[in-house]
């Protein structure tokens, strides 16, 4: 199920209490209670060996079964009894002895039909015949109370969820997939001057204003801080949709603030206690590279896995260890390293970022360590520094390292052991009170087993492992990563906002994305320039959706997705319906109840899905 976390506290109601009753049915199924492989009687056995198994076990009656475990009947204490005290002719258990008065059961039976049974103990059958198990009054009454529990347990949660959402200082609204409000919290009707039972299955455009929510559904895109004017007043709002089975099947509608007055007011107050924090000390902060001060938080993805790389890079930026960060190209290594400084002891002093893979070997050296006047030809005058006496009191990130040159390694090697370092030509060693971030792409466990890579170097650097998840592993995050560059490039070459249907967001996210984040990047922007319109759809992406791939095949990649989609709701939705006729012995009416929905409804469902 693919929803996103700020969206998992209302669903569809009509769907989520069909599913609960068949779970509350399975619950009550007799094989969930009843005592399997029951203590039985075999034909043949003496009356006597009968009577002090009875009394072993302290109960008046057992089943009697065949070498192949058919139930044959039930013996009761009473029949016991009689036959002892009236002298059988027959020492054993014979056929004529046995009580026929009993009924059984199949461990599908719910105990809801069997409990009005008159009968102390049941025997349950399975198809073959075969006894299977024994349900008894005490097995019925502990279903009864777990059931009860379970019932008890769910009241409690929704009058929970009603609590939470109506003491929300936050409005929230929740629309299906018609745009219908499915739900509306008191801090809403509030605001809005309209109740909540008013508002409750009405068009969201009616009740609200300048609302968006019925595009959310459409489109599948979230937006997130935007402004709306609602009752003359601009308010800040976040619109998230609900993916459920690969299909927006809703969208909640959050008003953060009362008003962006109070945004304006907020940022004041940050921007006077930056005026008197800089007035006491000049910041340090100013000599670093523009683009440094990325923030985890500014990465984008609620995904469990890249929270849970965040959770790592925090505890990582805390210390001075160095950091390997692995990852395929395009996953944003770069920005992690980036928000790992921001966060380190390192952060005051400056990002120096090195591409190992893009500097010539007979430079390496010079590029890092740097070099004094006269070192070689063309030398500059008064030398250069290298770029770890660029990082100096900050951080150094080293990218593509699986690049570097093997003599290069060695020398790496030592400056991290001794944190000192040697400009080409000179004399004077120079320490180093930098961090260290590398990156790769590859895999450096398996160069060192080559020998590409030194093995002393990879312990070296790999104290703390980062690994960044590539885009094929953390799919929920597409749809926000597309509504954040979208906006982004739109702004970048200042055209209209563009939008994505949910078929084509859908395509995006079943699309493999070799070249990950950077890739789908590009193709925002590629769908931006040349896709005329403000809406991109599906047959947009035939012509630009990957390179190198022919046209016809994009279409029918992209139809197979979808079709896979439907293919299995479908197929989801025929299981439920079966279940619930199966549960309702048939009656189309209580498995219309069963599954919530009306009786029209299910016999159009019966139809489509050749049910009979």
């Amino acid at each position: 199920m693919d929803i996103n976390p700020e969206g998992e506290c209302i669903l569809n109601k009509s769907l989520i209490k069909g599913e609960q009753v068949l779970q509350s049915m399975e619950l009550l199924q007799v094989k969930n209670w009843m005592t399997p492989n029951p203590y039985c009687i075999t034909q043949g056995e003496t009356l006597k060996k009968v009577a002090e198994k009875m009394d072993d076990l302290r109960v008046e009656s057992l089943p009697v079964v065949d070498k192949n475990m058919h139930l044959l009947g039930m013996i009761t204490l009473r029949k016991l009894l009689y036959l002892l005290l009236h002298g059988s002719n027959s020492e054993s258990i014979v056929q004529s002895t046995l009580t026929r008065n009993f009924a059984s059961i199949s461990p599908a039976d719910s105990i809801l039909d069997v409990f009005t049974l008159p009968y102390d103990q049941l025997p349950v059958l399975d198809e073959y015949g075969v006894l299977v198990g024994i349900l008894t009054r005490r097995d019925i009454l502990d279903g009864f109370s777990k059931y009860i529990y379970r019932l008890e347990q769910r009241q409690n949660s929704a009058e929970a969820l009603n609590i939470i959402l109506d003491s929300a200082y936050e409005g929230i609204a929740f629309v299906d997939e018609n745009g219908i409000l499915q739900e509306f919290n008191n801090a809403y009707s509030r605001f809005t001057g309209i109740k909540r039972e008013d508002a409750i299955g009405r068009h969201v455009t009616e009740v609200i204003d300048n609302t968006n929510l019925h595009i959310t559904v459409k489109t599948g895109i979230p937006e997130r801080g935007v402004i709306q004017n609602i009752q003359g007043q601009d308010m800040v709002v976040h619109r998230i949709p609900i993916w459920r089975n690969g299909k927006v099947t809703g969208a909640i509608g959050m008003l953060i603030f009362e008003g962006v007055t109070e945004v304006y007011k907020i940022h004041e107050r940050l921007q006077e206690d930056h005026r008197k924090e800089r007035s006491q000390k000049e910041s340090l902060t100013l000599i670093k590279e523009g683009d440094s001060r990325i923030t985890i938080d500014q990465i984008i993805g609620t995904s469990e896995e890249v929270l849970n790389v965040k959770r790592i890079a925090r505890r990582a930026a805390r210390t001075a260890a160095t950091v390997l960060i692995t990852g395929e190209s395009g996953t944003g290594k770069e920005m992690f390293a980036k928000s790992i400084h921001h966060l380190s002891p390192f952060s005051t002093g400056p990002f120096i970022s090195v591409n190992c893979g893009a500097i010539p070997e007979q430079l390496f050296e010079s590029e890092l360590f740097g070099y004094e006047e006269g070192a070689f030809t063309g030398a500059k005058k008064g030398g250069k520094p290298g770029k770890f006496e660029l990082a100096q009191n900050g951080t150094i990130f080293l990218d593509e390292l699986g690049e570097m040159p093997l003599m290069m390694q060695t020398k790496l090697l030592r400056v991290l052991q001794e944190r000192e370092v040697e400009r080409v030509g000179g004399v004077k060693k120079y320490h180093i009170n930098a961090r260290i971030i590398g990156a790769t792409n590859r895999d450096l466990k398996e160069m060192v087993d080559k020998g590409t890579f030194r093995e002393d170097l990879f312990y070296r650097l790999n104290i703390i492992q980062l690994h960044i998840p590539s885009l094929r592993e953390r799919k929920n995050d597409i749809p926000s990563l597309i509504s954040f560059y979208l906006k982004e490039v739109c702004e970048k070459y200042d055209v209209p906002y563009k939008s994505l249907t949910s078929e084509a967001v859908s395509a995006f996210m079943n699309h493999p994305w070799k070249g990950n984040i950077r890739e789908m990047v590009n193709t925002i922007e590629r769908l931006v320039t040349l896709v005329e319109g403000e809406t991109i759809d599906v047959q947009h992406l035939s012509k630009i959706f990957m390179n190198g791939i022919e046209q016809e095949h994009v279409l029918t990649k992209t139809g197979t997705f979808l079709s896979e989609a439907k293919m299995l709701g479908d197929k989801r939705e025929k299981e439920l319906v079966q279940n619930a006729l199966t549960r309702a012995g048939g009656n189309k009416s209580k498995a219309a109840e069963i599954l919530g929905i009306h009786r029209t409804t299910l016999y159009q469902k019966l139809k489509k899905y050749g049910i009979h």
